[in-house]
């Protein structure tokens, strides 16, 4: 027998290892990851029974055993990174660890399998859930009633403009403008826009926070209120909140926050205390429910009394001690959301919060703040930093000091992959955008030990920037798919497989 070529071997599983095709290219025809009994009932012509819901374009399918498809699948699995594994620093996304103990609470079986449908004597147990998560929610933001109907942050800021909206409407007030500073989330200006609004930029002076001298020149009863985000998208806290907020009560306009940033006020100042009418809140940031493409979100929506009357029917309510919704709400801006919100967003954000008590909530506001700024500290002389203001919970640099060198901040993202670590947000915030901006947010949930390797990758990609920017320009070069041509992605994109 000839000796076996464990090279080739090694070799070939390798390239299985790292270039596995698509599930559509390892079809053979026959092949199926399934079998059914015979049937036992008659034949019955669906087409007939469904009209047009019966398809006829699935031609195509991958035809697959069940054991290809596990291993497809898994080996995918392995390829993404995760929360579990290291660091996500994407700053303005607040990618915090998911406690284990909110995904054992929300499977238990009467939380899990619990009909929406069920009548409210017989789901107590849930009502009892969304009614505690609320209560917690309105004394953390200080706010006097909320809606847990919108399924993210963008849809609650949606639900929040259509209360302003309702609430001008019902006075008789046609305002047209909603003001948003330059360092506004993107979504904002989008959700202005679809409620019908003009918006308005407002700048921001050099310290990263609101012009109050623009914003007095601006605001009239024309504008129906202002979206901020507090801190800001820079990481800023806007420290004449009460100002802005008076400017705009004397006007009759409303105060919206959008709470993305919440993870670095809860258990140190709540927003209802500084003036804010309405505000959305990100359970899937600050209260630790799975993010993005982890599972559904949840973008409570919490107010003051004056826009209680619009809330989004149904509202929970409470009397003698049993829990039932009240539908009965001629004012209100009618359902934003099928059933009464994500229902197991609220479990996990309510486990969460009952886990770590007052005093584990103010920790974790503490923690984040303070994670930001030792690595503001330990970055600050080879990064720049646009703004000198105090960080809270997230930091921005920009790529000044290596754009010389013709490296970017997109650059040092692609370098940072190859130091095992998810990129930080790019390019973003706007305000920041023409200097690279370079948004970082460590979370509450990273060690130290953590953010210093964080810190010396950075460090080290700084010194090849000046030293070898050729090895950032065509970085990634450990990750499986290398730089791509972003120019050609963007004007022609593929956005799926076809055969």
């Amino acid at each position: 027998m000839s000796p076996v070529d464990n090279s080739r071997i090694k070799k070939v599983r390798q390239h299985i290892s790292q270039n596995e095709g698509l599930i559509f290219e390892k079809s053979s025809p026959g092949k199926a990851a399934y079998r059914l009994s015979a049937l036992d009932v008659p034949e019955v012509d669906a087409e007939s029974l469904l009209g047009a819901q019966v398809r006829d374009d699935l031609d195509g399918m991958p035809e697959v055993s069940e054991f290809e498809i596990i291993r497809h699948f898994t080996r995918l699995s392995t390829w993404n990174y995760a929360i579990d594994l290291g660091m996500y620093p994407l700053g303005s996304c607040t990618m915090k660890y998911n406690a284990r103990v909110n995904e054992v609470v929300v499977r238990m079986d009467g939380l899990a399998n619990a009909h929406p449908y069920l009548p409210p004597e017989m789901a107590q147990g849930a009502l009892r859930i969304m009614k505690t998560l609320a209560d917690c929610l309105i004394e953390i933001c200080g706010m006097d009633a909320i809606t847990l109907q919108p399924a993210a942050g963008a849809h609650g800021e949606m639900t929040g403009i259509m209360l302003i909206h309702a609430y001008f409407d019902n006075k008789g007030e046609k305002r047209k403008k909603i003001l948003i500073p330059d360092s506004a989330h993107g979504t904002n200006p989008a959700t202005a826009a679809m409620c019908g609004y003009t918006v308005e930029n407002l700048r921001s002076n050099d310290q990263g926070m609101v012009d109050i001298e623009a914003l007095a020149a601006q605001m009239n009863e024309d504008v129906a209120g202002l979206m901020l985000t507090n801190p800001n998208t820079l990481g800023v806290f806007e420290t004449e909140i009460h100002k802005i907020a008076d400017l705009l009560h004397t006007k009759g306009g409303l105060l919206y926050m959008d709470g993305a940033n919440m993870n670095a006020l809860v258990g140190k100042v709540r927003p209802g205390d500084f003036g804010v009418d309405v505000m959305h809140l990100n359970l899937h940031k600050t209260f630790s429910t799975p993010h993005g493409g982890g599972g559904p979100g949840s973008g409570p929506v919490a107010i003051k009394k004056h826009l209680e009357p619009f809330l989004p029917s149904p509202i929970l309510i409470e009397k003698g001690g049993k829990l039932s919704f009240d539908y009965n709400r001629p004012k209100s801006i009618g359902r934003v959301k099928a059933w009464y919100g994500n229902f197991g967003m609220h479990v996990r954000a309510l486990a969460y919060t009952l886990a770590n008590g007052p005093d584990g909530l103010r920790q974790t506001t503490e923690d984040a703040v303070l994670n930001a700024n030792y690595i503001r500290e330990k970055l600050k002389d080879v990064y720049e930093l646009p703004f000198n203001a105090p960080s809270m919970h997230e930091v921005v640099f920009s790529h000044k000091l290596q754009a010389a060198k013709g490296v970017k901040t997109g650059d040092i993202a692609k370098r940072l992959i190859d130091y095992g670590f998810h990129p930080y947000t790019t390019a973003f915030p706007l305000v920041v955008a023409d200097h690279g901006a370079i948004m970082i947010e460590p979370t509450e949930s990273e060690p130290k030990e953590e953010l210093d390797l964080f810190i010396d990758a950075m460090r080290e990609i700084a010194r090849e920037a000046q030293e070898s920017p050729e090895t950032i320009l065509t970085a990634p070069h450990t990750a499986r798919v290398k730089r791509m041509d972003e120019t050609t992605a963007n004007r022609k994109p593929i956005l799926r497989w076809k055969p």
